[in-house]
């Protein structure tokens, strides 16, 4: 019994002893180790028990065997302690020793079985899972020190195209260098996106796997999803940096002249291109490598790190389509919209994850938004001829200036017609109702109206000309040049042969109108039912109606001489129907003019003109010379 209480004695020594040296538990383990070593008495097993007995390690209640379980964790605990301490205060990565790593993941893979262990509802468990706990979060820090050391090490290595920021766009066949890190590799132009890049290597890839598999494990893994995401995000927002691209706010994207915007543009959709279907791609297979049999971390740090790089792409191209309406700007908001419009289907499965399916839906409200800007600049277009007021008459009634440009316009506009009636339906909210006599496609339609709105327009243009001949010639100059542009392209199409049809006949009836104005007073004065009565009566009668004639006759040609009509065709029209009407009655008038007595002696001194001389004269208007109107 003496002997019983003298061992009490001494374990109770020897542990005041490491109590009171041991500054930590891990020392004072240290402490009782070399203790165990000189005495049988003071062995590791003894000392644990009369830890346990005196509530050290558990409290009242804890059955033996439980006893014993704890005590076996607790040196597990303690062990863990000193590996793990060792290498959370090392200076060195640990992962610069493939050893070394090897054998901090084991210690935390242990680590993570003690906390299963002790992760049952068992007396005594609480004090030794709170130490666990706390030393996890020490492996955790080191851990993400380590993740994100392993990506910086390794970032760099993407090529794309950093030619962008050079004097030759996307052209560069030369190398790229960084004055901090020296030669940095740089592809050629891509032009093939359909490939995915490695963007760290395959080693450095299966060590984060680890990493995150561990830390995942341990229930860190959104945190281990947010350094990747910080580690990766400078790194591709730099590439798309190298790519010309920065971010703009809308005043300063609406406040840049046009010419800049369109090189903007231009550059923008080549990167688009680049970074939708290569960088995140590439971060999307990095990611599923990375955070393999992890899906929620792996869509979380995916969507992290793609969501700004792709927001300030979208961004751009939303501000330009809310911007100016402008009907210059539309063949650059078409390719913007040809350029969203060919990413959509490669975006379904890239942002399919709850976490970045936003971008889908923003992709396609930027699509939408492009839709409602081409058209929105169709009817500027309309407004621009609405606005387009009579200042002064184009001489010779020749193509009005506003008629060139808007059938050029519509023209180089239906060049990609294809693409323009796809952002029209996809814009069919705001479309123009339905004529049964007109093709039926938004576009269509909406060109139909447009043309409507220019011959408006250009009526209302014509009544500045004070004679209503020349009136008839401005017309139908631009009515003409309208069916020639619109019969020899896509225009055609478009509006169909009945509207053609229907233009021609305009035409027509303004020719008509025109003979009408020159030429009726001409016919009127070769009347020669009123020349009765005695031969010398009649013969005075139609001497004046010659002098009349040659009047009326010099002052036409004189004026018509020199009004324009450029379409050759129709001036040739324009000629013989002249001489078609007049020829007939001047032939017949100086014909009974000679069949007088009194007239026929004097027939050349008193008809100027004879009918080869009309004809001839005639045929000489329309040039463009002499005075004019």
């Amino acid at each position: 019994m003496a002997a019983e209480n003298g061992e009490e004695k001494l374990l109770a020594a020897v542990r005041h002893i490491a109590k009171t040296l041991g500054r930590t538990e891990t020392m004072a383990d240290d402490i009782l180790q070399i203790f165990s070593t000189f005495d049988g008495r003071l062995s590791r097993e003894k000392l644990s028990e009369k830890q346990l007995d005196d509530g050290s390690l558990a409290s009242d209640g804890v059955a033996w065997d439980d006893r014993l379980s704890l005590s076996s964790i607790d040196r597990t605990l303690r062990s863990l302690d000193r590996q793990i301490s060792l290498f959370a205060c090392s200076e060195r990565p640990i992962w610069s020793d493939s050893a070394d790593a090897s054998a901090f993941l084991e210690a935390v893979d242990d680590l993570l079985a003690t906390i299963h262990d002790l992760d049952t509802p068992a007396p005594g468990n609480k004090p030794l899972l709170e130490r666990a706990d706390h030393l996890l979060q020490k492996c955790m820090l080191r851990l993400e020190d380590e993740f994100r050391s392993l990506i910086n090490r390794s970032n760099g290595g993407l090529p794309l195209d950093a030619a962008a920021t050079g004097s030759a766009p996307f052209d560069s066949e030369g190398d790229d260098s960084d004055g901090d890190d020296g030669r940095v590799p740089v592809a050629h132009p891509v032009t093939d996106y359909d490939l995915v890049i490695d963007a760290l290597p395959p080693g450095t890839i299966s060590d984060l796997h680890e990493i995150a598999r561990r830390m995942a494990a341990a229930g860190f893994g959104q945190e281990c999803a947010e350094v990747y995401a910080l580690a990766r995000r400078d790194f591709v927002e730099e590439s798309v940096a190298r790519l010309g691209l920065h971010t703009r706010t809308t005043e300063e994207v609406r406040s840049t002249p046009w010419t800049d915007l369109e090189y903007e543009i231009a550059r923008w959709i080549k990167a688009l291109n680049m970074v939708f279907r290569i960088l995140i791609p590439s971060e999307r297979r990095l990611c599923d490598r990375i955070f393999a049999g992890l899906p929620p971390f792996a869509d979380l740090a995916f969507a992290a790190v793609s969501r700004a790089p792709a927001i300030q792409l979208l961004s751009f191209a939303d501000v330009v389509a809310i911007s100016s309406r402008a009907p210059e700007r539309l063949f650059r908001v078409v390719d913007m919209f040809e350029a969203v419009r060919d990413l959509i289907p490669d975006l379904d499965p890239l942002f399919s994850d709850q976490y970045s399916t936003i971008l889908r839906t923003e992709a396609a409200a930027v699509f939408k938004s492009l839709a409602v800007a081409i058209r929105g600049i169709f009817v500027e277009l309309e407004n621009l001829i609405r606005r387009d007021q009579a200042r002064a008459a184009v001489p010779g009634g020749g193509l009005h200036p506003i008629t060139r440009y808007v059938m050029n316009y519509l023209r180089a506009a239906c060049s990609f017609r294809r693409t323009v009636e796809e952002a029209m339906e996809e814009d069919a909210g705001t479309s123009v109702p339905p004529d049964p006599d007109r093709p039926s496609s938004s576009l269509a339609l909406q060109i139909a109206w447009i043309m409507d709105v220019l011959h408006g327009n250009l009526e209302e243009k014509s009544n500045i000309y004070r004679e209503p001949s020349l009136r008839c010639i401005f017309l139908m100059n631009n009515g003409r040049y309208i069916i020639q542009k619109v019969r020899y392209s896509e225009l055609g199409v478009l509006l169909g042969e009945d509207w053609i049809r229907r233009q021609v006949a305009r035409i027509r009836l303004w020719g008509s109108e025109y003979q009408r104005a020159t030429w009726s007073k001409v016919i009127a004065v070769l009347r020669t039912d009123g020349a009765s009565g005695s031969a010398s009566v009649a013969a005075q009668a139609m001497r004046e109606r010659l002098r009349v004639f040659n009047a009326y006759f010099d002052e036409i040609c004189r004026a018509q001489t020199g009004w324009v009509v450029p379409d050759e065709q129709l001036r040739a029209e324009l000629r013989i129907s002249g001489s078609e009407l007049v020829l007939p009655a001047y032939r017949n008038f100086l014909g009974r003019y000679r069949n007088l007595a009194e007239a026929g002696k004097h027939t050349k001194k008193y008809a100027k003109y004879s009918a080869e001389d009309v004809e001839a004269r005639i045929g000489e208007l329309f040039e463009g010379t002499g005075k004019r109107s």
